[in-house]
């Protein structure tokens, strides 16, 4: 199957050759002919499938057929990252199409806010919009969605776990009822089971996401305690092949720390949060993209929030709290049919849930070795003390609750003992073979 089953517009298709767009994903083959039909839609679809051009295409088309074109279609999306990435989309996807799209979001200065009002109204033909700052505007009075034809809610399910459900309720209210909503999400909870029969009217449905990384992804992790996981990163930040590194940590904190503990080291690395002006993180963004920048570290939001090809390496500093969120982190690397490695680190706290992850993969991640000047580390062993509230209690001779983690040494094969004597004589080089494994090897 190709672009043009869909007969689509031929300024649409002159855009797709333009950016290479040869052969449509599964998703693209299911939802564009729904979408063109004028149907309502929910789509279960994980990042890096191809649903943003799913539903842009056909919209796009469609829009193409007007002769008075005003606000058409409203896209809400979980983050700044994402609007603007959809924006981009927009662009590149409508090139030769004449049609406008304005990304709406916080985090800017008062200029931004008139600057996206004035697009608003001069009737931009599509707006993509984070609910919060959506609000804003229309409690202002100054948007008129009368004309409105397309809802499309990117990643609702992302928008939910960060509290925005009474704001899409909210802004629903201000939409015609007459209208072809699409809702695409990676999973699918009772939440957006519950959003979707309220908002959409006798919907069709496809389900693209599997739970599944991608196979060109080496998966690995590593056994440790909380103080050996910055010793280790630095360990594998120095001896990685990989140019384009993201780092995963669950709390604003912790990337804080880690990023002026790596700095200090010489990395080059840039930290990724919420606290950042809304320029710097467009610029810091921008700098890896093009490669100037070789290490970024952030939280949760860049798993769904940056789209970049060539990232070697994903490193999950923590476990993440949801095993989709970990399917999301590793997707960063081995996209556009691309090979990469995602290591992670395992606490004892962290392994119930890193066992989770594993059962909903349906496989063993590889359990690495870690450098012997370390020091010993935990067994990985998450069926220990079920219904002990976390295993928080480490010691291998304790009595009572809490699970029951054996400190152990390392493998100590005779090619891990001529490397580490080489490595302790040779410099400062630190764990080239066991901290940080080629793919392949």
């Amino acid at each position: 199957m190709t672009f043009a089953d869909f007969n689509l517009d031929e300024q649409l298709m002159e855009g797709l050759e333009a950016m290479n767009f040869n052969t449509p994903t599964p998703i693209q083959q299911q939802a564009i002919p729904i979408i063109l039909q004028d149907k309502d839609l929910v789509a279960c679809a994980q990042t890096g499938t191809g649903k943003t051009a799913a539903y842009l295409l056909p919209v796009i088309h469609k829009l193409m057929q007007k002769e008075d074109r005003k606000l058409n279609t409203l896209i809400l999306a979980p983050t700044r990252e994402l609007a603007q990435q959809i924006d981009q989309q927009v662009e590149g996807i409508g090139y030769f199409t004449g049609v406008s799209s304005m990304a709406i979001y916080g985090g800017g200065d008062g200029a931004l806010w008139t600057q996206q009002k004035k697009a608003i109204l001069e009737g931009a033909d599509i707006i993509i919009a984070t609910p919060g700052r959506l609000i804003g505007h229309l409690a202002s009075g100054a948007i008129n969605f009368h004309h409105l034809e397309h809802l499309i809610l990117d990643e609702a399910d992302r928008m939910l776990d960060m509290g925005f459900y009474d704001d899409i309720v909210r802004i629903i209210q201000f939409l015609p009822q007459k209208r072809q909503t699409l809702l695409f999400s990676a999973t699918m909870p009772p939440k957006i089971r519950t959003l979707a029969n309220k908002i959409l009217h006798e919907p069709e449905q496809i389900n693209i996401s599997v739970s599944k990384p991608a196979e060109g992804i080496l998966q690995q992790a590593y056994m440790v305690f909380d103080e050996q996981k910055t010793p280790l990163i630095s360990s594998l930040l120095k001896d990685t092949p990989h140019q384009s590194i993201i780092i995963f940590a669950s709390t604003k904190e912790t990337v804080k720390k880690l990023h002026t503990t790596l700095k200090r080291k010489g990395f080059g690395i840039e930290a990724f949060h919420s606290d950042l002006e809304q320029a710097e993180r467009e610029a810091i963004l921008q700098q890896f993209k093009s490669r100037r920048l070789p290490i970024l570290i952030g939280t949760d939001v860049l798993s769904r929030g940056i789209d970049v090809e060539g990232i070697g390496l994903v490193v999950n500093y923590d476990v993440p709290p949801d095993p989709e969120d970990y399917i999301h982190r590793i997707g960063r690397t081995a996209r556009a049919a691309t090979t990469g490695t995602a290591i992670t680190f395992i606490t004892p706290r962290d392994q119930r849930r890193f066992h989770q992850v594993e059962q909903l993969m349906e496989r063993e991640v590889s359990k690495l070795p870690v450098p012997e000047e370390l020091g010993p580390v935990p067994e990985y062993n998450p069926g220990a003390g079920r219904g002990s509230g976390g295993g928080r209690n480490f010691g291998g001779n304790r009595k009572g609750g809490g699970n029951n983690f054996n400190r152990r040494q390392p493998p100590r094969h005779q090619h891990n003992k001529e490397q580490h004597k080489g490595q302790r004589s040779g410099g400062g080089q630190r764990g080239g073979g066991n901290a940080s494994p080629k793919q392949g090897e």
